[in-house]
């Protein structure tokens, strides 16, 4: 099973740019190319949140219109970027964004994975949080699949990253300390997954592993300094491919959009390493 998932797409009305500077659209359409010409090609791709930059119908009817060339098939989770209603409202088709009423979240099997998509949104504000409502809802998701390996996803991160801005606008404490003491007491979850930070990041969490990913455009500026600024770069465009094995659970690789140079050969027809 080859799980590929993309983050914080941020797609803005036809021809407009975000931060005056970064033509997202551009950079999505790219991303699609190259997940669509992997090999081999995974089984699902997981959009985990920010699909938009300011939750207009307009800018998730241009985001409908450059899925239509993913031949693969998706999954949309929401983002403090986004907006429900009008999420729903241009993906009338897809059944699980109304599964969990008031919020954006549903559980879906996934080849042998259970992907339970989180709804970390607060309209209006950039950090995240889980309410009792959300978090009651994921105890009986994560009940209902014991025995099958789980992969628990969000777009706000629960932990701190050390980019200040960032952990700034995290999912809230209190919400984080929930969700880890949910996850421990389910062994069968293999990742937590999330986006919002635009940068790859690993840490343990709950007994398991939670991993950010890179965007398919601008990434958050690496930059540790605790009065750091709120910047971006356009660092290499970006997403992961997590493999299952039912042996040894999932790994997680980092692939680029951009194509480089190769691949070449290590060893000689002969058989000899190339000196």
């Amino acid at each position: 099973m080859l799980l590929a998932q993309i983050s914080d797409l941020h797609i803005k009305p036809p021809g407009a740019l975000a931060y005056r500077r970064v033509d997202t659209a551009a950079s999505l359409a790219r991303t699609i190319a190259r997940l669509n010409a992997l090999t081999p090609r995974p089984d699902a791709v997981l959009m985990t949140g920010d699909l938009v930059d300011h939750g207009s119908v307009e800018e998730y009817r241009h985001l409908k219109t450059l899925l239509d060339t993913l031949e693969i098939p998706y999954w949309l989770m929401i983002g403090n970027h986004d907006a429900r209603e009008p999420l729903r409202e241009v993906f009338a088709d897809r059944a699980e964004l109304r599964e969990g009423g008031e919020f954006v979240q549903y559980a879906v099997d996934l080849g042998p994975l259970r992907v339970i998509a989180l709804d970390s949104m607060q309209p209006g504000q950039s950090a995240g949080t889980l309410c009792e409502t959300r978090l009651a809802w994921l105890a009986q998701q994560l009940e209902a699949a014991r025995g099958k390996p789980v992969v628990v996803a969000l777009h706000h991160p629960p932990f701190d990253c050390g980019i200040g801005h960032m952990d700034a606008i995290r999912l809230d404490d209190r919400a984080a300390q929930a969700l880890e003491a949910l996850v421990a007491r389910h062994p069968n979850v293999e990742r937590v997954l999330c986006g919002h930070v635009h940068r790859p990041m690993f840490v343990r969490f709950g007994g398991t592993i939670a991993s950010a990913v890179p965007a398919p455009a601008h990434q958050v500026t690496l930059d540790l300094a605790p009065d750091a600024p709120s910047t971006f770069t356009l660092e290499p465009a970006a997403f992961a491919l997590h493999r299952y094995d039912p042996h040894g659970g999932i790994v997680t690789h980092h692939g680029y959009v951009e194509t480089f140079e190769g691949p070449y050969p290590f060893y000689e027809p002969s058989g000899e390493l190339i000196g």
